[in-house]
């Protein structure tokens, strides 16, 4: 229980202070330290928890201004269509094959993140033609979500910023209606083939609401420094991500 609770906390804190990277941590958190044996199973919990935290460290950064909701909400809507046949290709992949592709993509966005991310100079207006731009992206990261069971929210944010122009703290903060969206979709169908851990997720999202709540005021404080962030943040990516390839490689020769 302390495990899931802290390891909550985590992934809420991620959530609320760069609008994803908790998420890309649960599965392994799930799996390593809480002590999920199925692959599958902590995928599908990890989708519940991931989209409960998401949707409350939404409220906080509504409450701080921070979310333009038309663009947010094309995003998450669109999405789902995504999501639901990247969610129902993964379970049809065996676990461990499709740990060691989460792996991957783990160190392909620990790169991402390295990377300076650029603001453009004026935002876009939400009409059609920015609707349509988002639109495009947002199919993409749903699929994404939904076959590896993450809320995608390190998609989504830089998705956002090239769709739409809008600033950072904005991306982040309109990025949790699709990451919660994409995450329940997710856990919906991982549900109905009996592959969540109820009371597991219970306590993560207990934990997650915490964390998101601390995440999102240091994020509000600290933006200026969000490089040194992430920074930090990829290097923990990096680790998991060598440790998740160390233990499911093996399955690869099997």
């Amino acid at each position: 229980m302390v495990a899931a609770i802290a390891s909550g906390g985590l992934v809420g804190f991620a959530l609320g202070l760069i609008g994803g990277g908790g998420s890309i941590l649960a599965t392994p958190l799930l799996l390593y330290l809480v002590g999920v044996r199925e692959p599958h199973v902590a995928i599908g919990t990890s989708a519940l928890a991931v989209s409960v935290n998401a949707y409350a460290n939404l409220v906080s950064h509504a409450l701080k201004h921070h979310v333009r909701w038309k663009c947010a909400v094309v995003f998450a809507l669109v999405g789902v269509a995504g999501t639901l046949a990247g969610s129902s290709m993964g379970k049809a992949i065996d676990g461990q094959k499709l740990l060691f592709a989460f792996g991957l993509v783990m160190v392909l966005v620990g790169a991402l993140m390295l990377r300076p991310r650029r603001e453009s100079a004026a935002e876009r207006p939400a009409d059609r033609g920015t609707c349509l731009r988002t639109a495009g992206f947002a199919l993409l990261a749903g699929a994404a979500s939904g076959f590896f069971g993450i809320g995608g929210g390190f998609l989504v944010v830089p998705a956002l910023i090239a769709a739409t122009g809008m600033p950072m703290i904005n991306a982040i903060g309109s990025s949790l209606v699709a990451v919660g969206t994409f995450g329940l979709v997710t856990a919906l169908n991982y549900a109905w083939s009996g592959l969540v851990d109820w009371p597991v997720a219970g306590q993560f999202i207990a934990g997650g609401i915490a964390g998101g709540i601390a995440g999102m005021l240091l994020a509000t404080r600290l933006s200026a420094h969000r490089r040194a962030l992430n920074l930090v943040f990829a290097c923990i990516v990096f680790l998991v991500a060598a440790y998740i390839l160390y233990r499911s490689g093996p399955s690869l020769l099997t």
